[in-house]
């Protein structure tokens, strides 16, 4: 049994890091503290530019970083950091850089060489192989026997004695996978042809999903998070927490056994083994972005009585998202009017009851808010407003393919005048957020004024 024990302040010196996703997280030595880094760039800068879904390797003392991404610009930029004297320098004239790209996936081989597979570089998904020879600071492009996995991104790499295991990410054309590769040969030593393998281990393998982390710890290895979706026509990631280990003795997959409830799900967070113990911290959950901390330990740790004896509660604070998250949770700017004063509320009563409705005919007034609460109450949800609207937007696109008939051209062009529109594959109501009513309802408004009046407009009034 596994416990997941939320870091506190004492464990740690130093200011915590903001909330943050798509970061890394290496151990260096046995470093505790990092002071302000100095450096120097190609640019004049004293380190890397911010950015994220970037790789980073740790041999040594040293850490290397390429490419990533900064707001939507990808990188293929080459950095070492030097954690004796905590000295940035950019790497530009060792031979031909990899492309640029994010969501890559990268790991050591031993303590002299970094193997860096795949990613995206914003118009494709990547299944090109590298090794970085962190001696002549050389980049070399592998070429691979055997069928390769798929191409993809947002996978794990990491390295189990002799091989390289990749897992999951998203594959060319958008499906997200859970398929386990291996690819040996990458030790000189052992004088062996690279060549990938793919691996189908019994036991509870993990759901289809990208973001995720897998950190070797002894005789396993421990997958945490990610995300995959609700369906191949679904726009909705669903975020994972759950646990699970590879057990490299018996080769199968098998789900952790954790006796209290786990961190807020979450994908593009890390999880890195500090000695004994492993460190999550951060990620994202679609909508929240973490800055909390945990460590997952066995029953009978010290750590673990501490949750024992002092049960966390699982809600997140000020201190684990960011503050613009934090206020459009928590602190909703909504303006409550009274019934009386509520114009639009008037008017809906004046239809249902067929009267003309004020607020000044108290009598009428009470009648009427009756009427739209047994109204509401009893509405079913096909015949509420968000459905009626997004059935009348289903309807417009449906119209307009009707009306054009065979007339492609037509339907390419309307096509194009909505390359926003994201309602095409939605069936009813109960398949929306509460965050989707604002843009269904501002799709509406645009799209309303270039319909021809005559056209499906039932069930709004």
């Amino acid at each position: 049994m596994h416990y997941w024990v939320r870091a506190t302040a004492s464990d740690f010196s130093g200011a915590i890091p903001q909330p943050r996703s798509g970061h890394t997280a290496v151990p260096i030595g046995k470093s505790k503290i990092v002071p302000e880094c100095t450096g120097n760039g190609s640019d004049g800068q004293v380190g890397p530019s911010p950015r994220a879904f970037h790789v980073a390797v740790a041999i040594d003392c040293h850490m290397f970083i390429f490419g990533g991404r900064s707001g939507n610009r990808r990188l293929s930029d080459f950095w070492v950091l030097d954690a004796d004297i905590w000295q940035w320098s950019e790497l530009t004239s060792f031979g031909d850089l990899p492309s640029s790209r994010d969501f890559s996936a990268a790991a050591a081989i031993g303590n002299k060489k970094t193997v860096m597979y795949g990613g995206w570089d914003g118009k494709k998904w990547l299944s090109d192989l590298y090794i970085l020879d962190t001696i002549s600071l050389e980049w070399t492009e592998l070429s691979v026997t055997g069928s390769p996995p798929p191409p993809r991104c947002g996978h794990t790499a990491t390295m189990v004695e002799k091989r390289l295991l990749v897992f999951g990410g998203r594959g060319g054309g958008g499906p997200i996978m859970s398929d386990l590769w291996a690819l040996k040969g990458l030790i000189e030593e052992e004088n062996e042809t690279p060549r990938w393998t793919q691996l189908k281990l019994p036991g509870q393998v993990p759901s289809p999903r990208c973001g995720h982390t897998i950190t070797s710890g002894g005789h396993y290895l421990l997958l945490f998070g990610g995300h995959g979706t609700g369906g191949w026509l679904s726009r909705y990631y669903i975020y994972c927490n759950d646990c699970i280990v590879l057990d490299r003795l018996s080769a199968q997959w098998k789900r952790l056994a954790i006796g209290n409830e786990p961190p807020a799900a979450r994908a593009y967070h890390s999880l890195t083994k500090i000695g004994p113990l492993y460190l999550l911290f951060g990620g994202f959950d679609g909508k929240l972005t973490y800055g909390d901390i945990w460590w997952p330990v066995p029953e009978g740790d010290p750590v673990a009585n501490r949750f024992i004896e002092s049960p966390p509660k699982n809600v997140p604070d000020s201190k684990d998202m960011a503050a613009e998250n934090m206020q459009s949770a928590f602190k909703p700017n909504l303006m409550i009017l009274d019934e009386s004063e509520d114009k639009e509320f008037f008017e809906l009563g004046s239809r249902l009851t067929g009267e003309s409705v004020s607020s000044g005919e108290q009598g009428l007034t009470n009648q009427t808010i009756e009427i739209l609460r047994d109204h509401w109450r009893t509405t079913t949800p096909t015949a509420n407003c968000a459905d009626n609207i997004l059935q009348l937007i289903l309807g417009i696109s449906s119209g307009c393919r009707a009306n054009n008939g065979s007339d492609i051209q037509s339907i390419d062009s309307w096509l194009s005048r909505k390359e926003d529109y994201k309602f095409y594959h939605l069936k009813n109501v109960s398949r929306l957020r509460i965050d989707d009513i604002p843009k269904l309802l501002a799709e509406y408004k645009r799209i309303l004024p270039e319909q021809n009046t005559s056209g499906p407009t039932a069930g709004l009034e």
